[in-house]
């Protein structure tokens, strides 16, 4: 069995998501990195809040990440594709990238979620995060998740 791993060394799983990569701070992605026990030919990174009052809020839809990458720096750049042909679909404000939390009470749960791919998605970039599972409908190796805290008082 193929066996995959994400984790941020900004935060450990289940920890708290430091200020600078929430809209509370500098509002700039998380350094992720990821390991593979196997091959995918691309990967692809959901990330969300179950925990928003209208529902799942999505923060981040960035996909057909090359299948040699095993790491997202912080910061990762607000385009539609990235230099190395990733691309990036659009978040739940309506924006291409990452947003950061910004719950608007209490304390949410933000899950990276990532999925390893037997092949590119079929999709031009701007996707939604439903658009996005839509298209990798049998073409999931594996999956893995890490997740953080932030809340406002």
């Amino acid at each position: 069995m193929i066996a995959l791993s994400i984790w941020s060394t900004a935060f450990g799983n289940g920890d708290a998501i430091p200020v600078m990569y929430t809209a509370d701070g500098e509002d700039i992605s998380p350094p992720l990195d990821w390991e593979l026990s196997g091959q995918a030919e691309t990967f692809a990174l959901i990330c969300e809040d179950p925990d928003a009052p209208m529902g799942t809020w999505v923060h981040w839809v960035i996909y057909n990440i090359p299948g040699d990458v095993r790491h997202l720096g912080t910061g990762v750049p607000s385009s539609e594709v990235l230099p190395d042909g990733s691309l990036q679909g659009v978040n739940s404000w309506g924006d291409i990238g990452y947003g950061g939390p910004a719950p608007p009470s209490g304390k949410h749960r933000y899950f990276f979620i990532l999925y390893a791919l037997k092949e590119p998605v079929d999709l031009p970039s701007g996707a939604s995060a439903a658009e996005l599972r839509e298209a990798m409908e049998g073409l999931i190796v594996q999956e893995a998740q890490t997740m953080g805290e932030y809340g406002r008082d």
